[in-house]
């Protein structure tokens, strides 16, 4: 069987390989936050494979805590690449504790002459943090991906794998028959070798998707005011309008039009344009409930869809939104920038979202019509 620093040098070359085949097959274009995290990962691993080629030489009392850091740092980065699949941001302080504590307990325990210095806190941190990153997969929808579960039955049975190292360890150390016939170092180290290269492709594969949902829901959106663009609403706005039909429930649809916009681009210039509709924006935002939709429609036109919400609710969202808006620029005199609303409600038997759409235009129209800075109703649509 082959040695313990031959096996090391295998695992560094196979980690070496896959950093570079992952980055040229995951990092063309825009990079998702998942490869980044599992590219950093593969490094780590790397570097941390590479520091105990330095046990038994002099080297060893610092290399030893090192290759504990590292390797824990790496699993970390997988437990933040993970959950960057769920949220915009992992938290920093487990990026950094881990590590720091696998450095501190390994460098208190005689890692001159212990190998296996601070192994109890090494092993259970590596089987906690990648036991986190099979959670955060397990929590992603169903729907994302079929990759996800291969990459977390994998890490999974890592975590365990890890967790039984250290019941071993604990039972007997590693000198006992059982962790050194299962859980030794070279077994490790043939086991992590195969994880990774399974793995690190279907990270791939979960990486690009990822990059392909960033990019889908970019064009989704506008870039200026990061609402709904037209499609975006049209499409959210569908499959939401089916959902109230199978429920049998109502809602109502908001047409908004900022009043004599071209004349601030013209008098204050596109900056202070682009400000009103930022500003016009959030004040829609901050004015409708999650199960709301709100898109930018086209230019100095926005649109909201209400569900459960009737006519007096309607009225009250575009209330409160020219409220926002007029106190968004109370320190501005000279801009001070109002808009016109159309407001459609509907029923369950609605079977065009256009009609509601045209509905609510028509009632945009007859609003400023009258004389702007107010709102009308439309016609009731299959109530």
């Amino acid at each position: 069987m082959l040695d313990v620093a031959t096996l090391r040098v295998a695992f560094g070359v196979v980690a070496l390989t896959l950093v570079f085949l992952f980055t040229v097959t995951t990092h063309r274009g825009p990079r998702s936050a998942y490869s980044r995290w599992w590219s950093l990962a593969l490094i780590l691993f790397l570097a941390g494979s590479a520091a105990y080629l330095f046990n038994g030489t002099p080297h060893q009392v610092w290399a030893n805590p090192l290759g504990n850091a590292l390797l824990v740092a790496g699993a970390a980065d997988v437990w933040a690449g993970a959950r960057s699949l769920r949220l915009p941001r992992p938290e920093v302080w487990p990026l950094v504790a881990a590590p720091v504590v696998a450095f501190g307990v390994a460098s208190l325990d005689h890692p001159a002459t212990n190998v296996w210095s601070g192994g109890a806190a090494f092993l259970a941190l590596m089987s906690l943090m990648i036991g986190l990153a099979s959670y955060e997969l397990s929590a992603l929808p169903r729907s994302y991906s079929r990759v996800r579960r291969p990459m977390f039955f994998a890490s999974a049975t890592f975590s365990a794998y890890y967790f039984l190292r250290l019941v071993a360890f604990m039972a007997e150390g590693p000198d006992g028959a059982t962790f050194r016939a299962y859980f030794g170092s070279a077994v490790t180290t043939l086991v992590t070798m195969v994880l990774l290269v399974v793995v690190s492709f279907s990270m791939a594969a979960l990486s690009n998707e990822q990059r392909t949902r960033d990019l889908n829901a970019r064009a989704m959106h506008d870039s200026l005011t990061g609402l709904l663009n037209r499609a975006g609403f049209i499409e959210a706005a569908t499959d939401t309008v089916r959902q109230m039909q199978r429920e049998k429930s109502y809602g109502s649809l908001i047409l908004a039009d900022l009043d004599h916009f071209k004349s601030i681009n013209d008098t204050y210039g596109h900056p202070a344009g682009d400000d009103v509709l930022q500003v016009f924006a959030g004040a829609c935002m901050g004015s409708i409930r999650a199960t709301d939709v709100v898109g930018r429609y086209g230019g100095e036109e926005f649109i909201l869809l209400l569900p459960t919400a009737g006519p007096d609710r309607a009225q009250e969202v575009v209330a409160e939104i020219s409220r926002k808006l007029t106190a968004a620029h109370a320190d501005d005199p000279r801009l001070d920038p109002t808009a016109s609303y159309g407001i459609a409600s509907f029923g369950h038997g609605i079977t065009d979202l256009n009609s509601v759409i045209a509905s609510a235009d028509s009632a945009l129209y007859r609003a400023k019509a009258l004389g702007r800075n107010r709102s009308e109703h439309g016609l009731p649509q299959s109530i």
